[in-house]
């Protein structure tokens, strides 16, 4: 649907009017004039879903400067990954700003709105959205939202104890990616949203820039799909839902008796991710908090044993993985495919120019064995992205933990010298503190709205006391005061049972 062109006299945008959608090209790529003497109250570094969940609440707050700086020319999300009907794996109420300010002006059911196309998702009765259309909702709200700043190269960050304000310089780049200018911006307070970054293990890195074979990362995966479909065997190297997602789709745009396809997993099953009520429970802002107490040796003890809730696979997509191997066994005989879990890559070469050798070991078996391909895609995860060139000239002030990690506390933000006194918070680079839940779309509007909070002192948004019916812990919590009278408020009431 085309967007309507705006009114000749718009009316001046206010917290609870957005601006009309602007086309669907980059924004341009203007730099913020700020002085040591008007400097932002924020900056955020990096703009994808968490820093844009950020911007978006921070425009309801009146009189609060904020801007976000990507050096990337638009905003885009996992675009490599958005193969056609694949689903977020959250409701569509995890979006920017609904699960912390339902009213704002960015969720995505104005998105909807503003597109006409409310009515149409009212008789879908979908929950759960595709990934195209949150990335399209995404886009709208970066195309709209003021204060974002694209093509935004950030070069460097310090600290000013005599103006007790952070400078950061930044180079602003043209459509090429080449230096247009140079600039430099004052804030109060930073928001450090660089997101993460393909994870390639180390027996694949030599691989991945060899030319003559497609050794890819799934976050590649659509610019490369058409070559990967033409070679004669695949290799799909990944337990999680994008391998999951990238080996239906390659199983479905294959000749039946000749897909040639082989699926390997670390993971001792393909096993589904856990996703039952009580155990979504784990991504609510109760156990993030209970997860931010524990020491820092149960902390690191307990992320790894948590992986199925979040690197598993849906149950639908396995259900459809099955379905098309059934459907395809209904004539007699069996797909030629293979899928084995409980494997690792040992180390990995080329084969004359065309072909790679992967040499796999089974770890419950002790066994060894070889696989020869024409394409490898990684479905291997992702890493926070380091900042610590980004904050070369703030580590001296930066406190770290017993693995020389940052030392975040119950608000996103780093612990720094008290020499500094300005905030450094930190999106989806906290789950060392912050648990499995860090990287979750559900709780990024209750993070941004944390860290607005903190930023401004003050409850700018409200949030709840309690988000879960598990209680994490044996440590009472406060409960939500009852309208009881005043004799029954004055009985004394146990918060909890005794443990025996």
């Amino acid at each position: 649907m085309k967007t309507p062109p705006p009114p000749k006299n718009p009316p001046q945008n206010t917290p609870d009017t957005p601006p009309p959608p602007k086309p669907e090209t980059a924004p341009e790529a203007s730099s913020p004039q700020t002085t040591p003497d008007q400097p932002l109250d924020i900056a955020g570094i990096g703009i994808g879903p968490f820093n844009l969940s950020l911007a978006a609440l921070a425009h309801g707050i009146p009189g609060l400067r904020t801007a976000c700086y990507d050096q990337n020319h638009t905003f885009r999300w996992h675009a490599g990954l958005l193969i056609d009907g694949t689903t977020l794996q959250v409701p569509f109420l995890a979006d920017l700003v609904t699960l912390a300010d339902p009213t704002s002006p960015w969720s995505f059911l104005n998105y909807l709105k503003s597109r006409e196309r409310l009515y149409p998702f009212y008789f879908a009765e979908r929950f759960h959205i595709q990934r195209a259309e949150y990335d399209a909702y995404c886009r709208w709200v970066s195309q709209s939202l003021p204060g974002l700043h694209f093509g935004h190269q950030i070069d460097a960050i310090r600290w000013n104890p005599e103006r007790n304000l952070f400078e950061i310089d930044f180079t602003q780049l043209d459509t090429d990616g080449e230096a247009e200018a140079l600039g430099r911006t004052y804030t109060r307070n930073l928001v450090l949203g660089v997101g993460t970054a393909p994870y390639v293990p180390d027996p694949l890195r030599p691989l991945v820039d060899a030319p003559a074979v497609p050794v890819i990362h799934s976050a590649d995966y659509l610019d490369h799909r058409e070559r990967i479909l033409a070679a004669e065997h695949i290799t799909v190297i990944g337990s999680g839902q994008s391998g999951a997602e990238v080996f239906l789709d390659l199983l479905r745009n294959r000749p039946a008796g000749r897909e040639k396809l082989h699926w390997l997993a670390r993971t001792p099953a393909f096993a589904p991710m856990e996703y039952s009520k009580l155990g979504l429970e784990q991504f609510t802002p109760d156990y993030t908090r209970y997860f931010h107490a524990l020491p820092e040796a149960v902390r690191n003890q307990l992320l790894p044993q948590q992986w199925q809730l979040h690197k598993g696979i849906a149950a639908d997509t396995l259900a459809d993985i099955h379905d098309e191997l059934y459907r395809r066994s209904l004539h007699g005989g069996w797909p030629d495919t293979v899928l084995t879990p409980g494997v690792f890559v040992r180390t990995a070469g080329r084969v004359g120019t065309t072909r790679v050798e992967l040499h796999l070991e089974h770890a419950q078996q002790g066994t060894r064995s070889r696989v020869t391909t024409d394409a490898v895609i990684l479905a291997t995860g992702y890493r926070e992205r380091p900042v610590d060139t980004l904050l070369a000239a703030l580590d001296p002030y930066i406190r770290r933990d017993h693995s020389e990690r940052p030392r975040i506390d119950e608000n996103h933000r780093l612990v720094l010298d008290p020499l500094v006194r300005g905030a450094i918070h930190v999106q989806n680079a906290e789950r060392h503190t912050h648990g499995i839940g860090t990287p979750d779309l559900g709780l990024a509007a209750w993070r941004s709205a944390t860290i607005l909070n903190a930023i401004t002192e003050k409850a700018a948004y409200p949030l709840p006391e309690r988000t879960a019916f598990t209680t994490f812990g044996l440590e009472p919590r406060p409960q939500p005061r009852s309208r009881a009278t005043a004799s029954e408020d004055r009985r004394t009431i146990p918060r909890q049972l005794p443990v025996h």
